[in-house]
């Protein structure tokens, strides 16, 4: 196939090649190595706002519920403020409200919920499960679709592990009648000691960090380019001042000697490999000038 091509396009031909090789090989190692940071930027993402939710969950039970516990009984309508979950959540909706967090979600999903906001989905349900039917389970990662696009999620189970919390979920009995008058008696009972009831779970957008490694990947794959174009034109310039143009010079010498013109001189520049095989030609047409001349002494 490269037989019928001039020297200068098979070389460029087989730089083609090997810089496509290249570009196709980098591509996808620096593809790899943009996707694995763009994991790790959204896992460090979830991370952090899940540790925040625990922590407000945590300063929930501490400071607030103990302080509002004695008001359930009192009041007309029940005080959600001393339920972790809901200042967890509540923290999360401000949050959202500024642009750059939007897309950031936390829910705290339930099989059996008092508020049915916190109703799991089928999604969450089965994630519930999963931590149902493996108790040493202790988290969960993974992707789910939106309709604000693909969200990285972290779900840990949500279990019983204090009895003051049966107090609000074991009968409605023994519920605060304040629950009951905001919520009724139908649902959020009957949970038990140690039982996972639901799970936590964050959800973080993953657009943009994809989105942005997909434009380094590009704008990586079009300098490999633009480096491409010029070092090609570098190397043609090159190739055709120190091979091409020495090369034809030594042809046009050589066809001029075919033709009898024992004048002609083959241009020896250099000590590189065209200039030796220019002095190989140059001895040549000596020897042969010497046979020619003692051709025609013989005769």
């Amino acid at each position: 196939m490269l037989q019928g091509l001039r020297l200068s396009k098979k070389f460029n031909l087989i730089l083609l090649f090997v810089f496509l090789g290249a570009v196709l090989l980098c591509g996808v190692i620096f593809s790899s190595i943009l996707t694995q940071r763009a994991e790790y930027q959204v896992t460090t993402r979830a991370n952090l706002l899940m540790q925040t939710m625990l922590s407000v969950r945590q300063y929930t039970l501490e400071e607030i519920t103990p302080e509002l516990t004695a008001r359930l009984e009192t009041e007309a309508e029940f005080l959600p403020q001393t339920v972790p979950g809901y200042s967890a959540r509540g923290v999360v909706d401000r949050l959202r409200n500024s642009p750059e967090y939007k897309d950031f979600f936390y829910k705290e999903a339930t099989l059996n919920p008092t508020n049915l906001r916190d109703k799991a989905d089928e999604f969450e349900s089965g994630i519930i499960n999963q931590f149902r039917s493996n108790a040493a389970r202790r988290e969960l990662t993974g992707y789910r679709t939106s309709s604000v696009g693909d969200l990285f999620y972290i779900a840990r189970p949500i279990a019983i592990s204090q009895e003051s919390c049966l107090r609000c979920h074991s009968t409605p009995q023994a519920a605060p009648k304040s629950l009951l008058t905001t919520y009724g008696s139908d649902n959020g009972f009957g949970w038990k000691l140690n039982e996972i009831v639901g799970a936590q779970m964050i959800s973080v957008p993953t657009a943009g960090l994809v989105e942005s490694a997909r434009r380094d990947a590009l704008l990586f794959v079009g300098l490999m380019a633009a480096a491409f174009a010029i070092v090609l034109l570098i190397v043609n310039f090159l190739l055709k001042r120190v091979v091409i143009n020495p090369l034809n010079r030594i042809s046009t010498a050589a066809n001029e000697v075919s033709m009898g013109n024992m004048a002609a001189e083959f241009p020896a520049e250099g000590k590189d490999e065209i200039g030796k095989l220019a002095a190989a030609f140059n001895r040549m047409k000596t020897s042969l000038m010497m046979a020619m001349e003692m051709l025609k002494q013989g005769l």
